[in-house]
């Protein structure tokens, strides 16, 4: 299995695990279950984080699949999972469903992109082949 196809998998698995435990009680039930209910109330310290570090596995991976179209997207990944979870703990995590929404929407639009150049670049060099011959 090639690099980019098991990091595809490997985010897109942490981010449905990260979004299934921190909007839904899930963890809470199980966490609960094992006598660990003292640290239920700092579970989204740590669930948010993983949730963006996976978008972010994510970008990265659509990033190697197009062939590597542009600038390497490696410190804007980290900066924005850094800054999204600062501003979650910053704002104590009350619109946490509406930024996690807009890190995902964010995700959907870079792959968009990177598609739309994958696009471009392969009618382009479809066009230089039909002029050369």
């Amino acid at each position: 299995m090639t690099k980019d196809k098991k990091l595809l998998r490997t985010g897109a698995i942490g981010t449905a695990i990260a979004a299934i435990c921190c909007f839904t009680p899930a963890l809470v039930v199980l966490v609960g279950f094992a006598g660990l209910s003292a640290i239920v109330s700092w579970l989204d310290y740590g669930l948010f984080p993983m949730l963006f570090a996976s978008m972010g596995m994510v970008a990265y991976a659509l990033y190697l699949r197009s062939g590597r179209k542009g600038p390497s997207p490696t410190v804007i990944i980290v900066a924005a999972v850094v800054a999204l979870s600062a501003i979650l703990f910053w704002l104590e995590f009350r619109y946490a469903l509406r930024i996690s929404i807009a890190a995902a929407v964010a995700v959907a639009a870079y792959a968009y992109y990177l598609r739309a150049c994958v696009r471009r670049q392969s009618s382009q060099s479809v066009d230089t082949t039909e002029t050369a011959s």
